[in-house]
């Protein structure tokens, strides 16, 4: 997805709930599945950090914005449960599954009118993709992903056009 497209799908969102989750998953680049175990006291604000479980029951650290920090605070404000998950269901709140999160972030999408199809590992593919064009090194980015092997890091990671283009006038 184009950054202009992440800005849409911001911009589409219409509740603390929905922020918070685009934010958490644009910002980390974590997979649906770790994002669905988390827990509200998984957050380091401070460092604006979170321990995640990826693939294999490895642990790693990934980060957030400030402006995802903001959108979490206030989503955590606005829940009137008690549930220990970070992100919950709006109706008898309890753990959100994994196909409701793929349903908020395709209701936020629908509405943004984005033409391309988004859904939440998109979102990470966006993430990894953004990084490369901003010059983070690739073995940055693989640490970030959690991948155990630098060739699915590649899959991920692709230069858009604009920054290939720059880049070879650069050398040539």
């Amino acid at each position: 997805m184009s950054e202009e497209d992440i800005e849409a799908l911001r911009e589409a969102c219409v509740s603390p709930l929905e922020h918070a989750l685009v934010e958490v998953l644009y910002t980390t680049g974590c997979r649906i599945g770790e994002i669905h175990g988390l827990n509200r006291n998984s957050i380091d604000w401070e460092g604006r950090s979170i321990i995640v479980r990826g693939k294999g029951d490895k642990e790693r650290e990934v980060y957030f914005t400030i402006k995802c920090a903001i959108w979490l605070k206030r989503y955590l404000r606005s829940r009137k449960d008690t549930d220990v998950a970070l992100f919950v269901t709006e109706r008898a709140p309890r753990r959100m599954g994994i196909p409701q999160m793929r349903y908020v972030i395709k209701r936020i999408s629908r509405r943004a009118d984005i033409e391309v199809n988004v859904y939440p590992h998109k979102l990470r593919h966006s993430y990894a993709t953004h990084l490369l064009n901003n010059d983070t090194p690739l073995e940055v980015i693989q640490s970030f992903l959690g991948h155990a092997r630098m060739d699915t890091t590649r899959i991920y990671a692709q230069l858009s056009g604009d920054r290939r283009r720059e880049l070879y006038r650069k050398h040539f």
